[in-house]
């Protein structure tokens, strides 16, 4: 028997394999009762989420969880439940869909504590709520945002690219790096001619829009953003309104990339003035442009991979921090979108 320290409130035991090589188990103590009640959940039912997510079997005996699975597997689930006990001691709710979302980060980065990434704090919400990093690509973009005038975040759908970038906008303001932000969407029909909806353009428009609307929300005071749109500190507008502009002293996000045309792109990036900062946020997988009309998104990216001053950070389904089964979804089109790219 092998005693396993760490600097988290718990004690693994690992035990000697059985006669059978490819499975053994350790028994893991968490040393604060209350800890241990956060960390398996109700009736143990976070204990049944680490089983499926990590390949193991996890029982529960008094203040003792028992791991038993394929060495690999056991280590990771270890290691998870050091990340959890940590989490839970700071104060962290570990939900189901949590330890689904951590079970998922461990595999990927074993070597990673969550801990860690919760010590970066992006921003503390008008709510209280504290911004924070949840996965290491996550990390690897807020800090190239800090250190590049202008980053593209390419990835799925709720990977927190736009979220995290208006977090960093947000910021940079209350910080007085830049006098304003301006938040940029192409306003690409779906199907329907904004010429026969009903209002005037920027009613026409709204609905496109309203995403940035509600991440701005989240993160600011409704009347103090309020104000500020109304004395254009913060602006949200379609792409085609930025034509002719320069931009200084700007936090500038363009969201839903993937639906610009090269032009488009083009006239975008080369609107940024002194002082300024440019985040492109997009899904290539995601491109609702008309048939054979080359996403702005994609030219750019093979354009400008490698040039100074420009960061290219790519997220996976393994960096989606939505709904669990969000990945699973993910993962079960990917064999149709790298079709649809190849042909």
């Amino acid at each position: 028997m092998q005693i396993v320290t760490r600097p988290t409130p718990l004690r693994v035991s690992r035990q000697a394999p059985t006669t059978d090589p490819q499975r053994t188990s350790s028994d893991v103590e968490l040393l604060d009762p209350e800890l241990m009640v956060r960390v398996t959940g109700a009736a143990g039912a976070n204990l049944r989420v680490l089983e499926r997510a990590m390949g193991v079997k996890a029982a529960l005996r008094g203040a003792t969880i028992r791991l038993a699975g394929a060495p690999h597997d056991v280590s990771l689930a270890e290691r998870l439940l050091a990340d959890l006990a940590d989490l839970a001691a700071r104060g962290a709710a570990l939900t189901e869909t949590e330890v689904a979302r951590a079970a998922e980060h461990k595999r990927a980065h074993p070597d990673v504590r969550l801990a860690e990434l919760q010590d970066e704090v992006v921003l503390v919400a008008a709510s209280r709520k504290i911004i924070t990093p949840r996965g290491l690509a996550q990390q690897r973009y807020v800090r190239a945002i800090e250190t590049h005038d202008v980053v593209f975040g390419v990835g799925p759908a709720g990977t927190g690219k736009t979220y995290l970038a208006m977090a960093m906008a947000v910021r940079a303001l209350a910080e007085r790096r830049v006098k304003r932000i301006l938040l940029a969407r192409p306003a690409v029909e779906a199907g329907e001619k904004l010429g026969f909806l009903p209002g005037d353009l920027a009613e026409k428009v709204n609905p496109y829009l309203r995403p940035l609307y509600d991440a701005l929300h989240d993160m600011m005071d409704i009347d103090r953003a309020k104000s500020m749109l109304d004395r254009g500190t913060i602006e949200v507008a379609p792409l085609a309104f930025m034509r002719g502009r320069t931009l200084n002293a700007s936090f500038v996000i363009l969201d839903e990339a993937q639906n610009t045309s090269v032009e488009q792109m083009k006239m975008f990036l080369t609107r940024l003035g002194l002082d300024s900062k440019a985040v492109i946020t997009g899904d290539p997988t995601q491109v609702d442009l008309p048939p054979g009309q080359r996403s702005g998104l994609h030219d750019a990216l093979d354009r400008l991979d490698g040039i100074e001053g420009v960061c290219i950070c790519r997220f996976s389904d393994a960096d989606v921090v939505r709904h669990p089964v969000v990945q699973r979804i993910l993962r079960a089109y990917e064999p149709r979108d790298e079709a649809s790219r190849a042909g």
